[in-house]
């Protein structure tokens, strides 16, 4: 089990999903958030108890993207691109949380998901999954970025339009979640046992549930 940690002053983060290699990248620092929101939940799920009118379609939506059934692919390989798109976006509660998830999901492979996000090329996944990778990648970049050549390199590994869809949507929605996480400076715990039970829990009953509270101590 692991979790990512980030420090402010080193953006350009080392990442492991297990251990953090260097224990400057692993302070805790204690940051407010820059509105008043619930002490009892970290966060995206603190901006959904404060403003529950806006949670609904947010909630809908990652629900249907990464939750409900797909026609070809699985709810961990979804959890495992917003996963790496959050990664990218250096966004540690989204990063840990779908991370977390995505090993639930999925069950014996859950080592996959650190393989993936240290080294793309050289993880256990199918050819058309990193190729898919890639495209969310793109589009975090900037969705101009994703090219005609990289949609038929996705197709040529079997990728279907509503999987290459998918991909694009769940990477471009899954910005939108990492800069409203941290955009509003949203408490993001470390600790990874926290996060493997939140994990559980979405990975069982899907987001439209009650989240876990959970007490904001010091120490964390």
């Amino acid at each position: 089990m692991s979790f990512v940690s980030y420090d402010n002053d080193y953006p350009q983060f080392t990442y492991s999903l297990f251990t953090t290699h260097n224990s400057q990248f692993n302070l805790k620092l204690k940051t407010m958030p820059h509105i008043n929101l619930s002490h009892e939940y970290p966060g995206i799920r603190s901006l959904f108890i404060f403003r529950p009118e806006t949670a609904a379609p947010l909630n809908a939506l990652v629900q249907t993207l990464l939750h409900n059934p797909h026609p070809t692919l699985s709810a961990g390989e979804r959890e495992l691109i917003a996963t790496y798109v959050s990664r990218l976006n250096t966004c540690k509660y989204c990063c840990n949380i779908h991370g977390a998830i995505a090993r639930h999901q999925l069950g014996q492979d859950a080592g996959i998901v650190e393989q993936v996000l240290t080294n793309l090329e050289t993880a256990p996944v199918s050819d058309k999954l990193k190729v898919l990778l890639k495209i969310a990648a793109k589009v975090q970049s900037g969705g101009k970025n994703v090219t005609g050549d990289d949609v038929e390199s996705a197709r040529r590994e079997g990728a279907t339009d509503i999987e290459i869809h998918d991909t694009v949507l769940i990477a471009a929605a899954f910005c939108m979640y990492n800069r409203y996480v941290d955009g509003l400076a949203t408490w993001q715990p470390d600790d990874e046992e926290l996060y493997d039970k939140m994990g559980e829990q979405r990975a069982r009953e899907g987001y439209l549930t009650a989240p876990l509270k959970v007490a904001q101590h010091e120490n964390i």
